[in-house]
């Protein structure tokens, strides 16, 4: 068993920290209590929280909230994300339930994506409800009726960072907002200037003052790593400039990390960015390393 650690939580980095820090861990299909614990062990000391993605990009793995139990018996917060995709509503209220029960107390709540065309035979997608109304629903299960006690879900969505045009509003962030929405999380956005002409818009338009917003981030470990993501995940944006100094570098596993730490640093002083979350493309250890190096050490 692993050794009793203090539990802190996403939910009050975000509101009581200038800059809270969150990581995802890899979830696979062979993964064991044990390889959950040695991922938490590796980044406790570096993050408020481990995101645990809901079978992200069609991959399928163990389940969220089994794994969030697993993280919180060692001492570290879990932010849950379910997806909607593969649920009907009533599968995603017990699932809700659940959460609370196991004492989780932040979710990032999602569509889902696409299983991948080699997944045999092809699941049947459900979507009964889509990322809006799914937060509205655990914003009602917030409320505790016929629960012994009200979770008080820290609820976040997702959104993508963009050069909005003159004539956009934001519908859709007000709308997971309105529904409940306390934080949104950013896909991986790697071009700072594009961050932060969104983030312009964002405080212009008075959203930032509704909700918090987190940025991410990933490190990748070649520049066949940023290629490859930025083809097949539609809403990630790497620029070319981030690509070219893989491509050239001595060390790309270095140079992962000196783009990471760099974007974390612009991250922190960008007016809005109440965060960010990391992803590893292949090494975890890489994730501390460009948390110290960016001066976020928790």
């Amino acid at each position: 068993m692993p050794a009793a650690h203090t539990l802190r939580s996403f939910k009050d980095a975000v509101r009581n920290r200038d800059f809270a820090v969150s990581a995802e861990i890899f979830l696979r299909p062979e993964s064991s209590v044990d390889s959950i614990n040695e991922q938490a062990d590796l980044l406790r000391d570096h993050v408020d929280a481990i995101l645990l993605t809901d079978n992200q990009f069609g991959q399928l793995h163990m389940s969220t909230l089994v794994a969030a139990s697993i993280l919180i018996n060692a001492g570290v917060d879990p932010i849950v994300q379910i997806a909607s995709r593969n649920r009907n509503r009533f599968a995603l209220i017990s699932d809700l339930i659940g959460a609370a029960a196991l004492g989780v107390t932040s979710l990032l709540l999602v569509r889902g994506q696409h299983a991948p065309k080699e997944f045999k035979p092809r699941p049947k997608p459900v979507l009964d409800v889509n990322a809006t109304e799914l937060i509205r629903i655990a914003s009602t299960v917030n409320q505790g009726p016929g629960i012994s006690h009200s979770p008080d879900f820290y609820i976040g969505g997702l959104v993508t960072a963009h050069r909005p045009k003159k004539s956009w509003n934001g519908k859709i962030l007000v709308d997971k907002i309105d529904a409940g929405a306390r934080f949104l999380q950013a896909h991986i956005c790697m071009d700072i200037e594009v961050l932060k002409t969104f983030m312009k818009r964002l405080v212009d338009n008075g959203i930032v003052s509704r909700t918090s917003i987190i940025g991410a981030t990933a490190i990748l470990g070649s520049a066949e790593d940023a290629r490859w993501l930025r083809e097949n995940r539609r809403h990630v944006l790497i620029p070319d400039s981030v690509v070219d100094r893989l491509e050239q570098a001595s060390d790309p596993r270095q140079e992962g990390i000196n783009i990471c730490t760099e974007i974390l640093q612009a991250m922190r002083d960008i007016p809005g960015i109440s965060g960010a979350n990391i992803m590893a493309a292949r090494d975890l250890a890489t994730i501390p390393e460009a948390i110290d190096a960016a001066g976020l050490q928790q």
